[in-house]
């Protein structure tokens, strides 16, 4: 990538719950934040996104509009709405991407849809089974990453090792250290527990170049034993969805109390603002986006009730993502574990034939 060329970010502005209002939004801010650093591309429908760009006055910064007819729901059929809708806003901005006119793509639309059009037009990365995502949880001393969160619901041990590499590269990119702690996430921390896929992970872990530590438990999470929490798509989505809802619950137990008496609600309203600090990093806005692991470019998948500030750093991460060319780093790194295990089927081949 040519250091001295703006990256050019393809937004999906008919995607997500409060579309275009939030994605021009967002993609302003992001731009006023970095002082034009980058491009915008808006995609979608031409006339609702000019009203929405001279309504917030976007003179003066790098946004541009692609036209894009028609919109994906989020009550599509993933797999239909592409066929069906092949100039939607999210399908024309995956084409941008894979056709080199721009360095990367964000939506806050249709989850399967955009994981679909990403696997579907962007391809996989050499030796990449499944694509995946990964979720940063807050945990203690800064944040875990667990992956699969939510896109394999049934995997094989070799897939939730590529979930490992993938996942600890991911990793190192957004917090900078070089080699993060990875684990399996399983019913207990003996290595002989767990179905047979995770036991056979294990194994491949084990053997492999990365930081692994073994087996973690669910309480192990935020207490971030490990840096990097592996798992399938089923159990990950569990977690990441009983964790989103833990702000919530929290938040009615404390009005609960504070209804209870006028010195009960003194003490909540005192600290009202320690535990609004406390948790706001379980607002999904904060991270803004994750990238699809494993895609042959650069997909990042946003929340559907993304706010402008949930936009705007998805964008970022957009960005950050890109200009480090994470797809290349997880391919490399693939090649390299591909390389050592023929090598090692070879000498047992070797061995098999006396020689």
């Amino acid at each position: 990538m040519d250091p001295s060329l703006k990256l050019r970010i393809a937004v999906d502005a008919m995607g997500g719950d409060f579309a275009p209002v939030n994605e021009v939004a967002g993609s302003l801010a992001a731009l006023r934040e970095t002082n034009n650093a980058f491009e915008v591309l808006l995609v979608g429908k031409e006339q609702e996104l000019r009203e929405q760009l001279q309504k917030a006055h976007a003179e003066g910064l790098s946004c541009s509009i692609v036209p894009a007819t028609e919109v994906i729901t989020m009550e599509d059929s993933p797999t239909a709405a592409l066929k069906q809708k092949k100039d939607s806003s999210l399908a024309v901005g995956i084409r941008l991407h894979q056709e080199g006119k721009a360095d990367a793509f964000v939506s806050a639309g249709n989850t399967g849809a955009v994981l679909s059009a990403t696997t579907l037009i962007l391809g996989r990365i050499k030796g990449v089974s499944r694509p995946t995502i990964g979720t940063f949880l807050p945990a203690e001393g800064g944040l875990c990453l667990l992956v699969d969160a939510g896109t394999n619901v049934d995997c094989r041990p070799r897939q939730l090792f590529e979930f490992a590499i993938m996942g600890s590269i991911y990793y190192s990119l957004v917090t900078k250290k070089e080699r993060p702690t990875v684990a399996l996430l399983n019913v207990g921390e003996e290595k002989g527990k767990g179905t047979e896929v995770v036991i056979e992970a294990f194994k491949m872990l084990e053997a492999s170049n990365l930081n692994f530590v073994g087996n973690v438990e669910g309480r192990d999470i935020l207490k971030k034993k490990a840096d990097v929490v592996v798992c399938d798509g089923f159990v990950g989505n569990i977690i990441l969805k009983f964790g989103e809802s833990i702000p919530g619950f929290l938040k009615g137990r404390l009005t609960r109390f504070a209804d209870e008496g006028i010195i009960r609600k003194l003490i909540v309203g005192l600290a009202k603002g320690s535990l609004k600090n406390a948790l706001k990093d379980f607002d999904p806005n904060v991270e803004g986006g994750v990238p699809v692991l494993g895609a042959n470019g650069i997909s990042i998948i946003g929340h559907g009730s993304s706010t402008p500030t949930g936009i705007k750093n998805m964008i970022l991460r957009g960005v950050e993502v890109a200009q480090f060319q994470l797809h290349k780093h997880i391919e490399k790194a693939l090649s390299a574990s591909l390389s050592i295990e023929q090598t090692e089927l070879s000498a047992t081949a070797g061995e098999y034939k006396g020689e």
